[in-house]
């Protein structure tokens, strides 16, 4: 692959050099070549340009993933406006909200989100496009509704001849212009609007294009992760694009069954998920297997024949598709059991560490170099320290700095001063350790640390962790009532009723796993009360627990 130090020639060598290549599937959808894609984004430029959208004019896009949603962000990055990805599953006064504060010009939106948004309350947008199919919802701009009447004909007599790889050649980019304004999810609460550059992304892809070297054009690739989130965005979409490779997208909400499906027809050599997904893959497919008297005794066994290991390793390996040659989990750390499982079967899956303001990446370590509890080592072009006197043992927070970190939070000053200094270093807000090797640990998110009793830093994620292991436990969080810990514990209600537990036997579960817990715990984190929820918390689209809602 040649080597570029901009992102746009990337876009445009994947396109002219897999021209026949298939580029983006809606799974069990329709499926587009590179070639199409180039031609929708031609299309698309002269729709924004007849339309009088300018670079550095804001485009929003708010629907579930797709190879359309796919493209018509191509179109945008690659027309210098600003694309703001909006997620589907934010309530409609929330997109409106969005749409206004970015500024948009035009809305690309899919239509099951349409029909509970109303234009009224989107006074400065000029025009709604459908995404599946690129049609007008709704214009204000009469060059805009004319443009899209006569869309093909404009194709038409920009490239008389046929339509060919010479042709895609698009504007070059300024590395230090904006490109997205991604909001993030806010666990607080409150949207902030991430203003990205060129050249972040680039740093991103780059790094991807250098660290994960085993995608070759034609490789197959899950996207499930939410295209509006970066993750999705640059890891999912853009890096194994710019490679080359036939992306599928799960234009449903992924359910185990769809991704094993999926799983099995593209056979992925890469997957980029939360913990959530794989811990209900190893869960179904696997512990059953192991709850087998025969297997548990041999699981802990230490020089257990490596044969029946294999085994169960290869059984995982066909549940993704056999082919996988690295699994990388971001968003939060693994659940212990299945982390240790996947440890003790030579399981090729490792843990990363990013965030929306890095565009994602922050951390990364390849997964036979990895070490257990890490989230790897800082990315290519980026420096990381810790606030704290023994940086390896003393937990302080993270801060970043680098070609990866975002420019500021858009027409917010305030938030942007209290987490960027005027030197470049950004707080990431998360407290962590960093051992001699750069090997970066989370302890927990600054903001839900909890200060003990006699002034002690409690990191309520790392109870829950251990709370989350013991029998029948979903999902748990930690709070603190008048200085006391109190667990909000929300049952495994599907196994518990599978067993015939009573709502009785699950309390007295639950009481007997707090002690169980507490001797492990020093005495200023030991549980004093615990508190059942009958539904799961609410989480944000990254699927973290929105604390907030549960701290009163």
């Amino acid at each position: 692959m040649e080597h570029h130090n901009t992102l746009i020639p990337y876009i445009e060598q994947a396109i002219r050099n897999n021209w026949e290549g298939l580029a983006l599937t809606d799974f069990k959808g329709q499926s587009f070549q590179y070639r199409d894609v180039a031609r929708k984004i031609a299309k698309l430029h002269l729709l924004f340009e007849h339309a009088g959208l300018k670079p550095g004019d804001k485009i929003a896009l708010c629907g579930r993933n797709s190879a359309q949603w796919a493209i018509a962000a191509l179109a945008s990055l690659t027309y210098g406006t600003v694309a703001v990805p909006i997620l589907h599953d934010f309530k409609p006064d929330n997109v409106h909200h969005l749409v206004c504060h970015s500024g948009a010009r035009l809305f690309f939106v899919d239509a099951s989100t349409w029909e509970n948004l109303d234009h009224a309350n989107m006074p400065d947008l000029e025009g709604a496009v459908l995404i599946n199919d690129y049609s007008l919802l709704f214009s204000r701009n009469k060059k805009l509704t004319e443009a899209r009447e006569n869309l093909n004909k404009l194709f038409g007599e920009k490239f008389p001849e046929r339509f060919t790889p010479a042709d895609v050649v698009y504007p070059k980019e300024n590395p230090d212009a904006t490109v997205l304004i991604n909001y993030t999810s806010g666990s607080t609460g409150f949207s902030k609007g991430v203003m990205l550059s060129y050249r972040n992304l680039w740093s991103n892809i780059q790094y991807c294009i250098d660290g994960l070297d085993f995608l070759y054009p034609g490789d197959g690739m899950v996207c499930m992760l939410p295209l509006a989130h970066m993750f999705g965005f640059t890891v999912e979409m853009l890096h194994p694009f710019v490679k080359g490779c036939h992306i599928s997208f799960l234009t449903r909400t992924p359910s185990p069954k769809v991704i094993m499906d999926a799983f099995a027809e593209v056979q992925p050599k890469l997957i980029v998920t939360v913990p959530l997904i794989i811990e209900k893959i190893v869960k179904t497919k696997v512990f059953p297997l192991l709850e087998k008297p025969l297997m548990k005794l041999l699981m802990h066994v230490p020089f257990v024949d490596d044969k029946l290991l294999g085994k169960v390793k290869e059984k995982l390996q066909a549940a993704f598709g056999g082919k996988l040659q690295e699994l990388i989990i971001g968003g939060a750390g693994l659940n212990k059991d299945v982390e240790t499982f996947l440890r003790r079967i030579n399981f090729p899956y490792t843990v990363g560490y990013g965030m929306t303001e890095c565009g994602p990446l922050i951390a990364y370590c390849v997964w036979d170099k990895q070490r257990p509890a890490s989230c790897g080592r800082i990315v290519d072009r980026m420096q990381i320290r810790v606030d704290s006197s023994d940086p390896a043992n003393i937990p302080g927070v993270l801060w970043v700095k680098g070609d990866n970190v975002m420019q500021g939070y858009y027409k917010n000053p305030d938030a942007t001063d209290a987490c960027l200094g005027p030197d470049g270093w950004m707080n990431t807000g998360d407290i962590g350790t960093i051992d001699s090797d750069g090997y970066i640990y989370i302890r927990g998110r600054d903001k839900s640390m909890i200060l003990g009793p006699s002034g002690q830093n409690i990191y309520p994620e790392e109870i829950e962790q251990q709370l989350n292991n013991m029998p029948y436990v979903a999902e748990s969080l930690i709070v603190d009532k008048d200085n006391k810990l109190v667990a909000l514990i929300y049952p495994d209600i599907e196994n518990a009723s599978r067993q015939g537990l009573t709502a009785e036997q699950i309390t007295d579960i639950m009481k007997d796993n707090i002690a169980r817990l507490n001797p492990s715990l020093p005495a200023y984190s030991q549980i004093a009360d615990f508190r059942i929820f009958n539904e799961e918390f609410e989480k944000t689209p990254k699927r973290s627990i929105k604390r907030y809602l549960y701290q009163h």
